[in-house]
């Protein structure tokens, strides 16, 4: 099973600051999902949105 990413750790992975990803992913469509209170994101899905992010 693959560990989901907490938003410190999709933060660490893109190089911004913690408080860039709350404020921007629903802008970015950055491909978070709730968890209860807590954003958490799969490794894949922020490879593909990275991938999509480049093609821009």
């Amino acid at each position: 099973m693959t560990k989901l990413m907490t938003v410190d750790d999709v933060a660490a992975y893109l190089g911004k600051p913690r408080s860039w990803v709350y404020g921007n992913w629903r802008r970015e469509q950055i491909p978070f999902r709730k968890v209860g209170q807590a954003l958490r994101c799969r490794p894949a899905d922020l490879d593909r949105w990275l991938d999509t992010q480049e093609a821009q």
